[in-house]
């Protein structure tokens, strides 16, 4: 009978944990880019308002 790989088992788990740290932290860096307003970046120049060319 073959014995147990521990290495590997802990070695998945460790990458499952990973995993599920990043997919948390890319959700929480969603939220909270959702939830800012976009007219309020000071990284983005405001728009022109094109409706009053007339």
């Amino acid at each position: 009978m073959a014995k147990p790989n521990y290495e590997f088992e802990k070695r998945q788990r460790d990458l499952a944990k990973k995993k599920k740290q990043e997919e948390k932290r890319q959700r929480k860096l969603g939220k909270k880019e959702g939830a800012a307003d976009p007219a309020a970046d000071p990284n983005q120049p405001p728009a022109a308002d094109t409706s009053l060319d007339k």
